[in-house]
């Protein structure tokens, strides 16, 4: 019987996160003050930030960051997830391709956000904090912060996008299980929030309207600090593990990726899979590609310009060197609800300038066809975030099939869709549209990003 599953057991379970900056030929470019247009220090990020996320945000230095043992005690809860050789989706395909997905859908909250949501609740905890909170699309990252912040006995706050609110009760009714108090955003509890609606009333918000009004709240009251779920340098560290094991179990498989993708919205989960790998291809040159599939109707990689811009649309954030949008972009009501931010990390910007990565744009109608047949072969409904990996998966497998190549193809399945079946009723029923960026809608959202020299 041929092995499916990999599994590690929990004992090895990493000891440290990969903190691929250290490595980088050419370092990201720094944050700078909004104000000033400085240099970001450690200390500018105290107020929104805990201390030690702000001092992982800025280390350049060390490649291997320890894992507090609490934490890794709490991610033996789930950890470590499977390797998973798909072979029903193989055949389908009739490819020569091997296809394996890190299977990170077994965490209690369904995706991979979890990864960052228990170290930053820990780290708060830590210092005293009380009080944390935060934005979320489709709902994964408020629904991991809200368990996390269970864990540790901390009040959480979440600003969830107005159109996600609405489309997906059962993200937003978990995170009310786990005690999470959940707004749509833009709402009138926040100076942002009523600006936005004051101009646009029906505005159906955006990931950056929604981080506004997150660290707005942060800065306004007392012992609450921001949490942030994908785009940031630490994110990106504490994700590193999803690749850390997916390499020891690509060796228990007998084999190494020859191409690695992940979807993309700010980069977290695509960090995690891809960085611990591309240290192997920065250090001893192996010939890996990396392919960050990104929503069609919100393309920052693919088609947005490579500048400093704001993480949020108030303006309250460092100014981030970025793939963006611009940070007043409104993206299209599109399903992926976690993809549906204006920018890329500054670590993922970076590298895509260096040439280490590659993007693809998939319409929302042939991300849910890749869903699909990915669910009838394999029989996990994905969440229409990961959907969009598996579309450019199932495209290089069919390249595959017409040259003939054996190609190894290794994706992260960041969650399941069980709580998104709603979207899948409406793919079945052909009400979906396929979401798309006018050449005038991307000229419009360029206006507004700072010029900064």
């Amino acid at each position: 019987m041929k092995q499916k599953r990999f599994l590690l057991p929990a004992e090895e379970i990493p000891t440290h996160w990969y903190n691929i900056q250290a490595e980088m030929t050419t370092k990201p470019r720094p944050l700078l003050n909004p104000q000033t247009h400085e240099p970001v220090k450690e200390e500018d990020l105290f107020p929104i930030f805990s201390q030690e996320a702000s001092r992982q945000e800025l280390n350049q230095t060390d490649a291997w960051i320890e894992i507090p043992e609490e934490v890794r005690r709490l991610y033996s809860y789930y950890r470590t997830t499977p390797l998973v050789r798909a072979y029903g989706l193989e055949e389908a395909l009739d490819t020569p391709a091997h296809i394996y997905f890190k299977d990170e859908s077994v965490s209690p909250v369904g995706s991979h956000k979890l990864n960052s949501a228990i170290p930053q609740a820990y780290y708060c905890k830590q210092e005293g904090i009380t009080n944390v909170t935060t934005e979320t699309g489709a709902g994964q990252w408020g629904t991991a912060l809200a368990y996390a912040s269970k864990l540790f006995g901390l009040e959480c706050a979440v600003y969830q996008v107005k159109v996600s609110y609405e489309q997906k009760p059962y993200r937003r009714g978990m995170m009310q299980v786990f005690g999470a108090q959940v707004t749509p955003s833009p709402s009138m509890s926040t100076r942002a929030g009523k600006d936005i609606l004051t101009t646009d009333p029906q505005n159906n918000g955006s990931l950056g309207t929604a981080i506004s009004e997150a660290i707005e709240l942060a800065r306004t009251t007392p012992n609450c600090r921001y949490t942030l779920g994908s785009v940031l340098n630490h994110v990106a560290l504490h994700q590193s593990i999803i690749g850390l094991e997916a390499e020891k179990q690509m060796e228990l498989a007998g084999e190494y990726p020859d191409t690695v993708i992940a979807c993309f919205g700010g980069g977290s989960n695509f960090s995690g899979i891809a960085f611990p790998f591309m240290r192997h291809t920065i250090k001893e040159g192996k010939k890996t590609r990396f392919i960050a599939a990104e929503p069609a109707s919100c393309p920052k990689l693919t088609r947005g310009h490579f500048a400093y811009d704001y993480g949020d649309e108030a303006g309250y954030t460092p100014l981030i060197p970025m793939y963006t949008l611009g940070h007043k972009f409104q993206p299209a009501s599109i399903h992926a609800g976690g993809l549906r931010y204006h920018g890329a990390g500054s670590i993922v910007s970076q590298l895509m300038q260096d040439g280490l990565i590659e993007a693809v744009d998939v319409g929302q109608l042939d991300s849910f066809r890749a869903g699909l047949l990915f669910a009838r072969t394999e029989g996990i409904v994905p969440a229409p975030e990961s959907c969009h990996a598996i579309a450019e998966t199932i495209r290089l497998a069919k390249e595959c099939r017409e040259t003939g190549k054996e190609e190894v193809i290794l994706f992260n399945l960041s969650g399941h869709g069980m709580l998104d079946i709603n979207a899948y009723h409406q793919f079945l029923s052909g009400s979906l549209t396929n979401g798309s960026l006018s050449e005038e809608e991307l000229a419009q959202s360029m206006v507004d990003i700072p010029i900064v020299k």
